[in-house]
């Protein structure tokens, strides 16, 4: 379901800012894991300069590793993007489901759903323009679409739950992703601008209207 929605575009060619890009690893990895670190490495690598410049050789500098070693694990610039894909849409579900906290409601879990995908988005830019803006990862490999499916029935779970329907799971999903992305791309200025607690409190009224109304 989440690939089929894959048609939400953003300028991927380009470089992030450099506000997205701090703390992101710059120097050699010391590491036992080193297919996790390949990963790490490729975020940095996309975040930092971009779709166009990204290549297996600048990952494996990135990572202290030899030029061979992300070629062992992934194949070819295809199967690294796809692994990292995954990643991103393990990382999007881990950010919702945080922001859930436990909370049994399905209502507000759907509000504070939607909250975490704006965390994903502004902390994780490069793994959130990589799946919802990129054709490099292979969309039929079937762990990329078991990652991508399981968001999305995380999400449509919720709705389901308070009663909703498609429309409902497309407008929680909709709403979501448009704020998450305008809110990258610097469109929301007068929402950005806010401190954190006003600007939850902004999203949270918004995700409202498109949730399903409670029973009388």
């Amino acid at each position: 379901m989440f690939r089929s929605l894959y048609d939400v575009k953003m300028d991927f060619d380009n470089p992030l800012p450099a506000r997205y890009t701090r703390g992101m690893a710059d120097k050699p990895y010391h590491h036992g894991d080193l297919r996790a670190a390949l990963l790490s490495a490729a975020e940095a690598e996309l975040a930092k300069g971009g779709i166009e410049g990204f290549s297996l050789r600048s990952v494996a500098k990135r990572a202290g590793v030899s030029h061979a070693a992300p070629a062992h694990h992934f194949g070819d610039v295809t199967g690294l993007l796809t692994a990292l894909a995954t990643e991103g849409f393990l990382r999007l579900q881990a950010a919702m489901t945080a922001r859930e906290g436990g909370i049994d409601d399905p209502r507000e879990r759907a509000l504070r759903a939607g909250l975490g995908y704006l965390d994903f988005a502004t902390t994780r830019p490069a793994l959130f323009r990589l799946i919802f803006s990129s054709a490099k990862p292979d969309l039929g490999d079937p762990q990329l679409h078991a990652a991508a499916e399981a968001a999305y029935q995380h999400l449509a779970g919720l709705v389901t739950a308070m009663g909703g329907g498609q429309a409902d799971i497309v407008g929680l999903w909709g709403a979501s992703h448009g704020i998450a992305d305008l809110s990258l791309g610097g469109k929301l200025r007068e929402m950005n601008g806010l401190a954190d607690v006003p600007r939850e409190a902004m999203v949270r009224a918004v995700l409202a209207r498109v949730l399903p109304k409670r029973p009388d």
